[in-house]
């Protein structure tokens, strides 16, 4: 089924201060830069109960984020802005229609915090505790879980996948077994995800473009299991699917025609050649 979603460039730039929203929903999503926290000064809406997400950005390494719930987020952030440098942006989730309460945004800093663990696409260090799960009557929990996913959809829209799983059950997959790697993915219009549980060859050789990337990768997102094989402990997606070949094998791969689904044939021959 399809969506309409509406948004709106505050001062004209695609990647400066805007706000966002689903037709028919209640949840409004503001992405703020921390370059322009003046915005909130005229945003009523940012002066009240909401739910957000420090966003911080790192190429080489995994990226950063504070999942967290105030009553007044133009006042909370000042503290942010002063002891957390990592962070580039903020996303805000408010109601459009209705004031939330404390109860329900705590509700929601619950549901993101379990979600974003499991995930495990992005460090959470700043988030000392794992909150609890507050107390709220059974129907609000139930709007406040749909509220959620609306929550999960908008921060994909902007390409933030703090939340996000593959879709292995709708895609095909594709594998890719050079230099002693055993990776598994699959392709979509985000680019190449290699799944949890992808073994990347050990050893890499020293003409490979993406050494230091692949060093900061297999940092944050692997660990050796018993047989001292490195193993991916989350989903990694990348933009090129080489790239995602050349992090596997330790090497430069034409990730065209190193993955390659069952039945041999390559994500150039299905994806390219059709």
């Amino acid at each position: 089924m399809g969506k309409t979603v509406t948004t709106y460039l505050v001062d004209g730039d695609p990647k400066g201060t805007r706000y966002a929203f689903i037709s028919n929903k209640i949840c409004q999503m503001f992405v703020v830069p921390r370059s322009n926290l003046d915005y909130l000064d005229k945003q009523k809406k940012l002066q009240k109960p909401a739910f957000y997400i420090l966003i911080g950005e790192d190429e080489m390494a995994k990226p950063q984020a504070y999942i967290g719930e105030t009553e007044n987020f133009k006042e909370r952030v000042k503290d942010h802005d002063q002891k957390k440098n990592f962070w580039q942006k903020a996303l805000i989730f408010v109601s459009k229609d209705a004031d939330m309460t404390k109860t329900d945004v705590q509700y929601l800093e619950y549901l993101a915090v379990q979600q974003a663990l499991q995930v495990n696409r992005y460090n959470l260090k700043e988030n000392k505790q794992t909150p609890k799960e507050p107390n709220l009557p059974e129907y609000q929990k139930d709007a406040m879980v749909e509220f959620f996913d609306d929550i999960k959809f908008l921060t994909s829209f902007v390409g933030i996948g703090i939340f996000e799983t593959a879709l292995t059950n709708r895609l095909p997959m594709f594998y890719f077994t050079r230099r002693g790697a055993d990776a598994r993915g699959v392709y979509d219009g985000n680019g190449l995800t290699v799944l949890k549980g992808s073994k990347l060859s050990k050893e890499v050789v020293p003409s490979c473009h993406t050494i230091e990337r692949r060093n900061a990768i297999v940092k944050d997102y692997a660990q050796l299991d018993p047989t001292g094989r490195l193993v991916l402990t989350s989903d990694i997606t990348f933009s090129s699917p080489s790239t995602a070949a050349s992090i596997c094998g330790g090497c430069s791969s034409n990730g065209w025609v190193d993955w390659k689904n069952e039945k041999g044939q390559t994500l150039d021959e299905i994806y390219r050649k059709k």
